[in-house]
């Protein structure tokens, strides 16, 4: 087994890491608001560096206009990019629209409303799952969608929507038959966020600084055309869209944890008390050490899933692994960084404590830890 990057994937890495040594990190206080949203000028500044650098719409497939570059190579991009606190850690445009995988699933017709208005900076679009009772259970979701006629009719509440308030559309996922749950019960649909019904009724503020939404629908009337694929399939469509997301985790875990552990052991060699660095001091040796072996085996993790799904294979498993030790592992590196550098990490001159912040989410967003727990203790004892 060879673990050595290939080279135009070593150069990629090379690439976008000068550039976000060179051009992101040494402006991390000023290109982000406070609520995680990009500057223009910033925005439009990325956005020319990832064109040059030949990463404009990287994950879109070549018969869409777009780079259609594998998964590992998408890792290797999500963890230099992860290293700085200069873009948004979640929604961030600078290498192209969001595109969902959804879309490239539908029929033509739908293709022309929502996928290339997309793909054009036309339409903005948010994904719905998440509910107040529905969280890391998607089959006890209670939004509902009854058919009537040629129409379905949507009631029901959707929480902690990413992107909402500034979306054209909605990728909303509901329940056609609750009583089968997430195992043929639960159904895709794509939902214009001007249809009468659809309301913004909440925007949460949360510690890591974004705003996602809270959308209420009452009797909402969406036309049958709009379903994505047979009714019933919508879990199978968003599971698909999750296990790559999961690897997103996994490799931007990977980047935030690297980049603390530059700063620990930068900070520990320059820090001198009572006349000796920091970095002569075992209790900060072992803290390095212990971040520099958790990283290795994270990223190490992270490759094995992504190069079996360029293959084809499947690792739903896989994925819920990387995620889990990843996402945990991350958290444990970027606070061993903050009690490295004592109180000046808890200021925001550092970005230490909005990645430490950022990344306690992460344990809970996609599938919390004790949730991928417990899908990867079933396949052990399915196995063993």
């Amino acid at each position: 087994m060879d673990f050595t990057l290939p080279e135009e994937l070593r150069m990629l890495r090379e690439n976008i890491r000068r550039y976000v040594d060179k051009e992101m990190i040494p402006v991390e206080r000023e290109s982000v608001t406070e609520e995680e949203e990009l500057k223009p000028e910033w925005l439009e500044k990325f956005q020319k560096g990832m064109k040059d650098l030949g990463l404009w719409m990287y994950d879109v497939p070549e018969e869409y206009g777009g780079q259609g570059l594998g998964i590992m190579a998408r890792c290797i991009i999500w963890e230099e990019l992860a290293r700085t606190v200069a873009i948004p850690a979640r929604h961030s445009s600078i290498t192209g629209p969001s595109v969902r995988a959804i879309l490239y699933d539908l029929p033509e017709e739908l293709k022309q409303r929502y996928l290339y208005p997309v793909l054009r900076g036309e339409k903005t679009a948010c994904f719905g799952q998440t509910e107040p009772e529905a969280g890391s259970d998607p089959g006890s979701m209670r939004t509902t969608a009854v058919r009537d006629g040629d129409d379905y009719v949507i009631n029901g509440t959707k929480r902690f929507i990413t992107g909402a308030a500034h979306a054209s559309f909605i990728q909303l996922m509901a329940a056609t038959d609750r009583a089968k749950g997430s195992r043929g019960g639960i159904s895709c649909f794509l939902v214009d966020m001007d249809t009468p019904g659809v309301k913004i009724t909440a925007r949460f503020k949360t510690m890591m600084g974004d705003r996602p939404c809270e959308i209420h629908f009452n009797n909402v009337r969406v036309p049958a055309s709009q379903r994505v694929g047979a009714e019933g399939e919508g879990f199978k469509f968003g599971q698909k869209w999750l296990g790559v997301g999961r690897l997103h985790h996994g490799a931007r875990a990977v980047g935030v944890a690297e980049r603390c552990l530059e700063m620990a052991a930068s900070y520990a060699k320059q820090r001198v008390t009572f006349g000796q660095p920091l970095s002569q001091r075992q209790s900060i040796q072992w803290m390095l050490v212990d971040s520099y072996i958790d990283i290795k085996a994270a990223r190490l993790m992270v490759w094995e899933a992504a190069c079996k799904m360029d293959k084809g294979e499947d690792v739903r498993n896989d994925a819920y692994i990387a995620k889990t030790f990843a996402d945990e592992m991350a958290f444990k590196v970027a606070d061993r960084c903050m009690q490295i550098h004592g109180g000046i990490a808890l200021t925001t001159d550092l970005p230490i404590e909005r990645m430490w912040r950022q990344q306690r989410s992460y344990r809970i967003t996609e599938g919390a830890t004790e949730v991928m727990k417990m899908v990867i203790a079933r396949h052990i004892l399915k196995t063993y």
